[in-house]
């Protein structure tokens, strides 16, 4: 398909997802080309400092003639396109709404993309990225966490009295987790319910959640006698499922169906307008899709949520192996996006290399980076990476390994793949979006 360039200018909002209410308003986020460039953003080209990023971005400078320094993280406008495109057309095909994390590049660029190409809304982890996205006007946040902070529940009652249209969802797993947020809520004179999910957990030593369906009923016991919280749902993270392999996964997102089902026939959905059914990282989302495809009518309309993140930049790496895509390739593939450009410093013997990028700069947490391509720094020629290997990372310098013969001196500029999007949007605050002649048309803020 044709890619379509992401923009940090404001969108018309797309039509709603399956099982959604009018669509979620696409953030204002025109503002942020008029911050200026200064010292606070590492790579940017120094003859910058002082212009707005929307003059800089007019300017369409080349990433590697235009004056930026290395190292310098860049990503693909045309494979974010791609991937954003993908995981909408994907969640549309099989019935699902998409509250896609954004927790992962945590830029309202990016949401505003996701949500002009129909998203529900976006998902949160904690109180904090709430209030991100809130400042950037996103009408519908999942918080796929528990949140039972006293001072961020008397912020979200002031935000949900302040903004009624404003739609609110979270996790609940415990019936003390309960009681504080009721406790929270009451104190701050909240006047609408906060609609809460109740979470259940992927197995034993998983991670957040009720572990049995009997806790879980004691947490939908608690919720309907708190004046402050309405049960909409059911929510939980098949990521998490020990020893995960396709039975396991579709075998607990069939537990959480099933949750489901037993709540409504129990009534317990009675305050909801709609009955909300979430799962979905980025490693499963194809079950998630065949499983929420045998959800049973319900006594209400269903919003079947996926939650999916990572494939907004994809990877070199970790998600390179787990995609789900790997499984259906006949739905499409992800495009890794981010490059990481640095520069080798030091040539001390044939076989060793440094490169200027270090842990400040790279995620390592799951993989190391993955040298790709070199280019030159005598003519600009680039060619691959061949017999270069990553070996290690420190603060501030990219260990390499060369086989005998392999051309790179010092100068030369070193393309890498990344491992792990989280990890790697959260060491950047602005990123140069590049197409694929090394223009620079856009810069994307990250909030971390």
């Amino acid at each position: 398909m044709a890619a379509e360039r992401p923009t940090g200018h404001t969108a018309a909002p797309a039509p709603s997802a399956p099982g959604a209410s009018p669509a979620s308003p696409v953030p204002l986020v025109s503002g942020l080309a008029d911050e200026r460039v200064d010292h606070r953003f590492k790579a940017l080209p120094p003859d910058a400092e002082g212009m707005t990023v929307g003059a800089l971005a007019a300017e369409r400078r080349n990433l590697f003639t235009g004056g930026f320094t290395t190292p310098v993280l860049a990503l693909s406008a045309e494979s974010v396109a791609h991937n954003l495109d993908l995981l909408e057309t994907y969640a549309e095909r099989h019935g699902l709404a998409f509250a896609p994390h954004g927790k992962t590049s945590m830029s309202p660029q990016l949401f505003a993309d996701q949500l002009k190409r129909g998203a529900w809304g976006i998902t949160a982890a904690v109180p904090h990225q709430a209030r991100v996205y809130r400042a950037y006007g996103i009408g519908r946040i999942f918080l796929a966490n528990e949140l039972v902070d006293a001072v961020a529940l008397r912020w979200l009652a002031g935000e949900m009295t302040a903004n009624p249209a404003f739609r609110f969802v979270c996790y609940v797993d415990s019936v003390r987790g309960v009681e504080l947020m009721e406790e929270a809520l009451s104190a701050a004179g909240a006047t609408r319910p906060v609609d809460v999910v109740v979470e259940l957990g992927a197995g034993e030593g998983a991670r957040t959640g009720a572990r049995t369906e009997a806790d879980c009923a004691a947490v939908a016991d608690a919720v309907a006698a708190a004046a402050s919280l309405r049960l909409v749902g059911v929510a939980g993270y098949e990521g998490e499922v020990p020893d995960a392999d396709p039975e396991r996964v579709r075998a607990w997102l069939r537990r959480l169906v099933a949750l489901a089902a037993g709540f409504d026939a129990a009534g317990r959905f009675a305050g909801a307008e709609e009955i909300v059914v979430s799962a979905g990282g980025s490693a499963w989302f194809d079950a998630v899709a065949d499983v929420f495809a045998e959800i049973p009518e319900l006594g209400g309309p269903v919003l079947k949520l996926l939650r999916s993140g990572a494939y907004v930049s994809h990877d070199d790496g970790h998600y390179k192996h787990l995609t789900p895509f790997n499984r259906v390739p006949e739905e499409g593939a992800l495009e890794p996006a981010f490059r990481l450009w640095a520069q080798v410093v030091s040539r001390p013997s044939g076989e060793q290399a440094f490169l200027n990028a270090g842990k400040r700069d790279a995620a390592y947490d799951l993989d190391l980076p993955e040298a790709q391509v070199i280019r030159s720094g005598r003519d600009g020629s680039v060619r691959p990476a061949a017999g270069v290997t990553v070996t290690g990372l420190s603060d501030q310098h990219t260990w390499v390994r060369t086989e005998e013969g392999v051309e790179l001196e010092v100068g030369d500029w070193v393309g890498m793949g990344l491992s792990h999007p989280c990890t790697s949007f959260d060491k950047w605050q602005l990123i140069p979006l590049v197409e694929a002649d090394g223009t620079v048309a856009d810069y994307i803020r990250t909030f971390f």
